[in-house]
């Protein structure tokens, strides 16, 4: 036998294959990790070999991407004292005694994940943490790691007290005599974080093996590392990347955003061009640069174009941090696009935005048409004006659609705090789309939760999968549709990553990158995005989790 008359090593049937926006009645095989055939017989590709799934009428999707995520820091938080599932003081209280007890012998307690809406005014003390654990410091960054939770052990270790200045790019969290009260907010958090021992390369191998694991169970067979490097308190990845692609463990398809150091500047382009050659050789692509432009809202630190409010509505005169400089931020764009690299900048407030469009735009007259797919993470707020720039220069908006909802990070720790202006223009997916922009979805995980089909049912449906039908959506006509939704976690973020011609989409001569699902998720009913659940992952036609 010849051509597709060999037989399958995998065959899927008896399910209903997504197929130009809809579903097939049809079957499915894959050999040499590549889809070789689409249609109602392909019984005869069943060799004896042939490994065949009866799908017993569930759905196959492409398998989803992550345009921006942290998987080490996760895995290690996973792996540590992992606040991430719980939402009350006491269960964080609970969940770090029983870590502390079953560990009495590490220094130090960390892990994280704790969310800032489980705390007044989402601040939280170190008290607690002093009457549980007095003579052990702790250090537990939050789930968007712009803020650390400490105790006095770990503050005075680090010899932070009431004379202490604010470094430039953070803040101390203080009472009204201006003593330190257990929260740090962005550069402050490596005044202890930088005391903390640092994980060993196993301790950074399983942790990217647990976080590979949970990704591949919400069907995630690819992503965006968003920081590769010695940055905001993580050790350089880069060599257990290395490590895992060398040993075959790495089974996700995977792009590494190289950190940019804001303590510096073009003198360490070298020293990323270096580390891409290195990874090219392993076969890894780290082509990618992360720049990170400012914070985030709900502890004032996005940079934005109006000044944020106080608790009493008033104007103040912070507009929140610019961690780069914007004639800066345009030199070191213009200078990674004429040396080939992807900008990946953070961009939250809408000043960032500004900022980072206009160095894009430099890089653009300088350089000319590169051709390389710069794109900006989080785009929680966009000035009306400059929607239509993400089209014209080519830019494509990473998001993270799980924010975009009136829980109660936005309700109470944003909105009453943002110009009115900007409570307009949050989360503006839908403007972006039909001003032509391109968009990919991803998590941030550990900020939030990396499961895709969370994050659509909330482009769709612009609330949370915990908040019941009748709430008030954020935004509406923002909304997204369950193909563009869907298309920003495959064909949006392969493009972004550069893959588009082998994977985001269920077609012949693709790889063989699928999802099996327990749900129809085109009905009407769009709320059935956060009860679906996914039963098969594969990669490569290789299945990497089953439920």
């Amino acid at each position: 036998m010849g051509g597709d008359a060999l037989p399958a090593d995998l065959l899927l049937r008896g399910g209903r294959v997504l197929r130009e926006g809809r579903w097939e009645d049809t079957a499915l095989a894959v050999r040499d990790g590549r889809i070789v055939a689409i249609g109602d017989e392909l019984d005869a590709l069943a060799g004896p070999e042939t490994v065949v799934e009866e799908l017993d009428g569930r759905w196959v999707l492409p398998a989803f991407h992550d345009s921006h995520v942290h998987p080490i820091q996760a895995g290690l938080e996973m792996n540590q004292c992992d606040l991430t599932g719980l939402s009350t003081l006491e269960g964080y209280l609970d969940a770090i005694g029983s870590y502390a007890a079953a560990d009495p012998g590490r220094a130090w307690v960390t892990g994280g994940g704790w969310s800032m809406d489980s705390f007044p005014g989402g601040v939280p003390s170190a008290e607690p943490l002093d009457r549980l654990l007095p003579d052990r410091p702790v250090f537990l960054p939050n789930r968007d790691h712009h803020s650390a939770w400490v105790n006095s052990r770990a503050l005075e270790l680090a010899g932070i007290d009431a004379s202490t200045p604010d470094p430039a790019d953070g803040r101390i969290e203080r009472d009204s005599a201006g003593r330190p009260t257990g929260a740090l907010h962005e550069g402050a958090m490596a005044l202890v974080g930088s005391l903390v021992p640092a994980p060993t390369p196993r301790d950074l191998t399983e942790a990217l093996l647990t976080a590979q694991r949970h990704l591949h169970s919400v069907g995630i067979v690819g992503w965006q590392d968003a920081l590769v490097g010695a940055g905001l308190g993580m050790p350089d990845s880069l060599p257990t990347y290395l490590a895992a692609r060398d040993s075959g463990a790495l089974t996700a398809k995977v792009v590494l955003a190289q950190w940019w150091d804001r303590d510096r500047g073009l003198e360490q382009l070298p020293e990323l061009i270096s580390r891409r050659a290195l990874a090219a050789q392993a076969g890894l692509d780290a082509a990618s640069v992360k720049l990170m432009q400012d914070g985030v809202c709900e502890t004032h630190t996005a940079a934005m174009l109006d000044p944020y409010l106080d608790s009493h509505g008033h104007l103040t005169d912070n507009r929140g941090l610019s961690f780069i400089p914007a004639e800066a931020l345009a030199t070191y764009v213009a200078a990674l696009d004429a040396n080939g690299f992807q900008a990946h900048i953070h961009a939250l407030g809408d000043r960032a935005v500004r900022d980072s469009l206009d160095a894009i735009e430099h890089a653009r007259a300088l350089n000319g048409a590169s051709g390389l797919r710069h794109h900006l993470a989080h785009v929680q707020v966009v000035d009306a004006a400059d929607v239509p720039r993400f089209a014209e220069l080519e830019v494509t908006a990473n998001i993270q659609p799980l924010w975009a909802c009136r829980d109660e990070a936005v309700e109470v720790l944003t909105l009453p705090f943002l110009a009115p202006a900007a409570r307009k223009q949050q989360y503006v997916f839908g403007s972006l789309l039909r001003t032509g922009a391109r968009i990919a979805c991803g998590s941030d995980w550990p900020v939030s939760d990396p499961a895709p089909l969370l994050g659509m049912h909330v482009a769709v449906n612009r609330r949370s999968p915990d908040q019941p039908a009748d709430a008030v959506p954020l935004l509406p006509e923002e909304a997204l549709t369950v193909a563009e939704a869907l298309a920003g976690y495959t064909t949006g973020t392969a493009y972004l990553n550069r893959l588009e011609g082998s994977t985001g989409r269920i077609e012949t001569g693709y790889a063989a990158d699928l999802v099996v699902v327990d749900h129809d998720i085109l009905g009407e009913d769009t709320t059935v995005l956060g009860r679906t659940r996914v039963t098969n992952t594969y990669v490569d036609g290789r299945e990497v989790h089953r439920r």
